[in-house]
């Protein structure tokens, strides 16, 4: 098994952070280009990758009390992960974003992951800024 994981703060309260983060309908504008999530009959998911062109079906879990989503792929059980919303005071938050790999052949490597994980936060940062931007504006 490897395990990956990143974190960014962004000057955002962690409501508006994690209600960003676990809007489905807009996981295409935070998370890596190549993957697209479709939501069926929540908790589950429908992910499609662009490298390989397959869709797998996946598990989605949003605990808002708890600020963190959880997910899974369902019958391969290739990988999971999490993303964790947290306040750190001054209208901030740190988000953490972690990975597994179960299986090595799901596993792009180190590099590319590492990169994947910190342009889907930059991008998770932009979205939080447009939205919470756009609400005071």
């Amino acid at each position: 098994m490897t395990e990956y994981e990143r974190s960014r703060t962004m000057p955002a309260l962690p409501e508006h952070v994690f209600d960003q983060a676990a809007n489905v309908d807009q996981f295409d504008n935070w998370l890596p280009e190549e993957l697209h999530v479709r939501p069926g009959r929540l908790p589950a998911v429908t992910v499609h990758e662009d490298r390989t062109d397959q869709d797998t079906s996946a598990l989605l879990r949003a605990e808002k009390d708890q600020m963190r989503i959880e997910w899974g792929t369902r019958e391969q059980g290739g990988y999971a992960g999490w993303l964790q919303v947290a306040g750190i005071g001054s209208g901030a938050s740190e988000v953490i974003v972690h990975l597994s790999f179960f299986d090595e052949t799901h596993d792009p490597g180190d590099q590319p992951v590492n990169d994947a994980l910190d342009r889907s936060l930059e991008r998770l940062e932009d979205q939080v800024r447009l939205r919470v931007d756009n609400a005071a504006g």
